[in-house]
């Protein structure tokens, strides 16, 4: 897949907010708020590898509420590991649990 954006240059790096369930038809109090990093051409791919990751990590339910672009690195120590992940073409999902 080539991951960069629709004028040939270099990858966007995105960002998705939203909650996933790792159970079936389960409540809001079972969601779990994900921050997802990524590499994509344009927001539809992004939205799309997401999801087939979120699947791969056996979450069975995601709503996802905001997209994103990022144009450099976070200075939030906590995303600074998700955004080189997605810098190399990963997908990272960090998970925020009560």
């Amino acid at each position: 897949m080539d991951l960069k954006n629709v004028n040939g240059d270099e990858p966007m790096i995105f960002i998705i907010v939203g909650r996933v369930w790792d159970v079936e038809d389960g409540g809001p109090d079972d969601a779990i708020t994900v921050n997802i990093f990524l590499s994509a051409p344009d927001d539809d791919s992004a939205v799309r590898r997401a999801l087939e990751a979120l699947a791969g990590e056996g979450y069975v339910e995601a709503e996802l509420d905001q997209i994103g672009t990022l144009d450099n690195e976070p200075d939030d120590p906590t995303f600074e590991e998700a955004y080189q992940d997605a810098l190399e073409g990963n997908v990272a999902v960090i998970t925020f649990r009560e």
